[in-house]
């Protein structure tokens, strides 16, 4: 019977007697394998098994050796192999001398011409960076859990005694401990039913996400309220930066914290003194990129210059897309607003930087949806915010099931920029609740004459919802000795004592 050759390796670990694989590179784990090179004969159609027994009582088989001639040549061997352990298995050096007798036994028994050679591994590098990583980790873990438990067993032999000395009475009567968290997250017990790797992997979450890890939010002092209040909802702290003003009035900029590599977020609507902001967020993006910020996006709850969005009359700036020009040349990433006062804003940006235009009615939606409103008119104040009172219409139909809901329209004629000459209304708003909706309230001169246009026209009560109370020069008194019964504005601009003490104002 014909016989074929077929030299192949054997990986045999000197440490543990794993095998990882038949041929090709070793990926065993430890440095002290052998490789066990040698050339083995046997019939071309048949399986054939050679037992090999080793020193103490290590055996290791090859199994099911089969190969199937090619019309040239050829063969392909499938090479299974185990390894067993006996009881008296030693360990340390011994094992280690034992197995290299064992792959050096295996190699006399095939026959024929065998070598041994140490594997080729850098003993400096055994592992991988991910297997090194991975063993090192799995310690800190072990170790975390180890002293967690400890903690825990004597937190909870303190409680038991001090239970047992303390009354009941007094136990009730007691007030829990308060504490200050800043921006930070508000500290909560994790569920009973987590277990002691979960509550390790809580506890690494929140303190990542408290000191962010890859996430940064800067604030400069257009709305610092606003920003701590965001900063309190996602559980981070505040940056850290410095802005402020030279003796000459110029803007001072100095980030105190490493941004590189780092998605940072700025907070910083362009409301009054709107020129002193916008130099203020213009600076603090090229102080971000300049530190190597991987991403910024800028947050803009009011966008100023936005009612300046196109030629009305010849010679005159379109300032919104001048704004966005400005902006886009410092090197940011992404845009987010609130209620921009008209959409195609959007679109003075390039294509390199999106813009997401979120829709501050929907807090009105919720706040109004709980009133107790009495055949409810949503009125737009002029033609132009029809689709924003359509979308409020619709958000309260859809989500109180007001289907009653009725739209009005005020066409106003302005004499000049900030005085209205004429205002006519579209809709019938007799005997029924009025909510003047619109997206900002300057000085509030066509919001008052709205309210007196719809009360004479028969309207019961007349509320008003902005995104943006500017309030500029007699805005909030006007507001106060209107006919309005309330006002609700959002805070996307920082509010003053004056408008505080404003009770329609809300």
């Amino acid at each position: 019977m014909r016989k074929l050759k077929i030299s192949f390796h054997l990986h045999v670990c000197v440490n543990c007697g794993n095998s990882p694989q038949i041929s090709g590179r070793c990926y065993c784990p430890h440095i002290c394998c052998v490789h066990v090179s040698t050339s083995v004969p046997f019939p071309l159609t048949s399986t054939r098994i050679w037992p090999i027994n080793i020193i103490q009582g290590r055996e290791i088989a090859i199994s099911s050796l089969k190969a199937t001639t090619a019309r040239n040549a050829g063969a392909a061997a499938y090479t299974s192999w185990t390894r067993t352990s006996s009881s008296n298995g030693g360990s340390g050096k011994g094992a280690r001398a034992s197995m290299f007798a064992s792959a050096a036994a295996a190699a006399a028994c095939f026959g024929g011409a065998a070598t041994m050679a140490l594997c080729e591994k850098n003993l400096k590098d055994p592992m991988t960076v991910y297997a090194v990583n991975a063993a090192k980790n799995e310690q800190r873990w072990k170790l975390a859990e180890k002293l967690e438990q400890e903690e825990a067993a004597a937190a909870a032999a303190a409680t038991t005694a001090v239970d047992q000395e303390q009354p009941v009475a007094a136990r009730q009567n007691q007030e829990p401990a308060s504490y200050i968290a800043a921006t930070s997250p508000k500290v909560e017990n994790p569920p009973s039913d987590m277990t002691a790797e979960e509550v390790r992997l809580e506890a690494a979450a929140t303190k990542a996400k408290r000191h962010a890890g890859g996430l940064k939010l800067f604030s400069g002092n257009g709305n610092l309220g606003l920003s701590i209040e965001v900063a309190r909802v996602l559980g981070i702290n505040l940056g850290k930066a410095t802005v402020g003003r030279f003796a000459d009035g110029e803007v001072n900029v100095m980030i105190h914290e490493n941004v590189r590599g780092k998605d940072v977020y700025i907070i910083q609507p362009t409301c009054p003194p709107v020129n002193d902001n916008i130099m203020e967020l213009l600076l603090m993006v090229s102080t971000l990129n300049r530190a190597s910020a991987r991403r910024i996006t800028v947050v803009i709850p009011y966008y100023g210059y936005a009612r300046q969005d196109r030629k009305m009359q010849a010679r005159v700036p379109i300032s919104a897309a001048d704004v966005a020009r400005l902006l886009e040349s410092m090197g940011i990433d992404r845009v987010v607003a609130v209620d921009l006062h008209c959409g195609q804003i959007q679109g003075f940006f390039g294509p390199r930087v999106p813009v997401d235009n979120l829709d501050g009615g929907i807090v009105g939606i919720d706040y109004f949806g709980d009133k107790d409103l009495h055949n409810p008119v949503v009125v737009s104040p002029d033609a132009g915010g029809v689709y924003r009172a359509k979308k409020f219409k619709e958000g309260l139909t859809h989500k109180f099931d007001m289907h009653d809901i009725g739209l009005a329209m005020i066409i106003k004629q302005r004499a000049r920029a900030g005085t209205v000459d004429k205002m006519d209304l579209v809709g019938e708003v007799k005997g029924c609740d009025c909510i003047i909706v619109d997206d900002m309230i300057d000085t509030a001169g066509t919001l008052c004459k709205a309210a007196d246009v719809l009360v004479a026209k028969g309207a019961k009560r007349v509320f008003a919802f902005a995104s943006h109370g500017l309030l500029s020069g007699p805005g909030n008194d006007r507001i106060a000795n209107s006919k309005l019964e309330e006002c609700v504005i959002l805070n996307t601009i920082p509010s003053s004592p004056q408008r505080a003490a404003n009770e329609k104002l809300t």
